[in-house]
């Protein structure tokens, strides 16, 4: 029997706990606040997992060539409190890997951590005054009233399968999707028949305004971290690969290594794991076990965390992107130019 099933009773206390909560801002108890400026919220129902951050970065590359962008974030796992600017030179302890990774991949783009999201958002709009703020995992953060509030759904998880913690991975009952503009079921197929199409849409039964989107992951070609020389791709087949994950859903990525390389290995950390002199000696020592040619291959978010150390080994990095499925990107990318010109 599922242990978790009888956690039910605890779920059926935590879910009346949101509702109320939820029923309170709707009630105008406990307030929200609007922005002149458009304020962008991509966030999700369940704990983790669903690719904020890809979906974060593919909305800053749409948009940067012709708006001043910043990126507001909780950041996730700092030590640090309150509101700051994140820099090139700062650490993910300072920051969080997220935000830490935006930051490295956009540099021209302006990010910041702040757990309280509409001091942040003053604050960036005394500071810098943007014309548009992309809140990362803000969905339950409903003292913020976005302009537009962007839902994502794992694929293999979507949030109309689920239910509320702990019983489930849900951080409020799955009627909450009614708050979305635009809900995105992130990480799918790269093939999505239009069978599986019409269930999801059913399953959702999207509101009379809301929007729904498919979008995939795409793998890009390993970077070096530790050099100057990236491997070819002709070569991932000779090669072994020590896989280094800390991240919440590392099934997709393991599917593509286990496609790309001559052999794989699996070290999995929990998501946003803090790595200690302790992790980085088992690494190396999996990583001495496996036969030649062979490599670290790691996300951009987890190299955040290791950025610094087992340097003298072979890391590399592998970026990742979203893509929009089904034809639906120009109408996805005109929705949200439109949105920012018109708020």
């Amino acid at each position: 029997m599922d242990v978790r099933k009888l956690l039910w009773p605890v779920s059926l206390l935590y879910d009346a706990g949101t509702r109320i909560r939820n029923g309170m801002f709707e009630a105008g108890i406990l307030k929200e606040t609007t922005f002149s400026i458009p304020v962008i919220s991509v966030g999700n129902l369940s704990m983790g997992g669903t690719g904020k951050t890809p979906h974060i970065e593919y909305l800053i590359q749409l948009l940067k060539s012709n708006c001043r962008v910043a990126v507001l974030s909780r950041g996730y796992g700092r030590t640090t409190k309150g509101f700051r600017e994140v820099s090139i030179a700062s650490s993910s302890d300072e920051c969080g890997d997220e935000p830490l990774q935006i930051k490295t991949y956009h540099k021209d783009v302006a990010v910041f951590v702040c757990e309280d999201r509409v001091t942040g958002i003053q604050k960036i709009i005394q500071d810098i005054f943007p014309d548009v703020i992309l809140l990362d995992d803000a969905f339950q953060h409903r003292y913020v009233k976005p302009s537009l509030n962007i839902l994502l759904t794992d694929y293999a998880k979507p949030f109309f399968n689920d239910t509320v913690l702990p019983s489930g991975n849900l951080r409020e009952a799955s009627s909450a999707f009614k708050r979305a503009d635009i809900i995105i079921v992130t990480k799918c197929p790269e093939y999505l028949p239009e069978t599986i199409q019409s269930h999801y849409l059913k399953s959702i039964n999207p509101l009379k305004d809301q929007q729904v989107y498919f979008t995939g992951l795409h793998y890009h070609s390993l970077v070096s971290a530790n050099s100057s020389a990236d491997l070819p791709t002709s070569s991932y087949p000779k090669v072994n690969c020590l896989l280094l994950t800390g991240i919440a859903n590392p099934e997709l990525l393991i599917q593509y290594a286990e496609k790309q390389f001559h052999s794989v290995s699996h070290m999995e950390f929990n998501d946003h794991h803090r790595y200690s002199e302790s992790d980085f000696k088992k690494i190396e020592e999996k990583f001495n076990n496996i036969a030649s040619p062979s490599i670290i291959v790691t996300t951009s978010k987890d190299y955040m965390r290791i950025k610094g150390h087992i340097s003298h080994l072979p890391v590399y990095i592998l970026p990742v992107e979203a893509t929009f499925l089904l034809n639906a990107k120009n109408q996805f990318d005109q929705y949200i130019i439109n949105h920012v010109r018109k708020n």
